[in-house]
């Protein structure tokens, strides 16, 4: 599976919407699938059908 990263640029209730950091295409997703810790300008990594936040992905794959 490809590897994607995200910031969450705005929180609308229960969603999160995440741009896309390749493209800039916006894509809204349910606060409930992303980690604790994520809020507006946080950076997010998709991989394996989960949310990291990126620093949290970079020091696991050291």
């Amino acid at each position: 599976m490809e590897t994607r990263h995200y910031e969450l640029i705005r929180i609308d209730g229960e969603y999160a919407v995440l741009r896309d950091k390749a493209t800039g295409d916006e894509l809204p997703i349910a606060m409930a699938l992303l980690p604790e810790e994520a809020d507006v300008g946080v950076s997010l990594v998709w991989e394996n059908l989960t949310y990291t936040v990126e620093c949290l992905w970079k020091i696991s794959r050291q």
